[in-house]
């Protein structure tokens, strides 16, 4: 059971694709943090000794910010956004896209679940 961040890693999965689990970081920093460390990407994370897992840990909390302190900084950045009263911050009040989508069409994920408005269907025609 690796636990790197404060967070247990998929052991039978390559490193490469384990890091990425921890919040913050993607493929891209994972192969920066595996090429600063010189590991095998492709190593599996049962494989790894526990000196290269210290490796591991030490260059995350060096040089990168990740889960909890990561979540807090964004959230502070959007609910500043919302205080100033910037446009952007107003589609995140509103739970709306707020990067220039549009919203006619799709943004369903972000709006929710469709809600049907009354008088929208044909009336059926009714017999004199």
């Amino acid at each position: 059971m690796a636990r790197i961040a404060n967070v247990v890693i998929p052991t039978e999965k390559q490193v490469q694709i384990s890091l990425t689990y921890i919040y913050g970081i993607g493929p891209h920093y994972a192969a920066q943090i595996l090429e600063a460390t010189k590991i095998d990407p492709t190593k599996r994370v049962k494989d790894l000794t526990e000196t290269e897992l210290t490796k591991i840990r030490g260059i995350i909390d060096q040089d990168y910010t990740v889960e909890g302190d990561l979540q807090r900084i964004v959230t502070n950045n959007i609910k500043r956004l919302k205080d100033v009263g910037s446009y952007r911050g107003l589609r995140h009040k509103n739970a709306l896209p707020s990067r220039g989508q549009r919203t006619r069409t799709n943004a369903r994920t972000r709006r929710g679940k469709r809600v049907a408005v009354g008088g929208t269907q044909k009336k059926a025609a009714s017999k004199t």
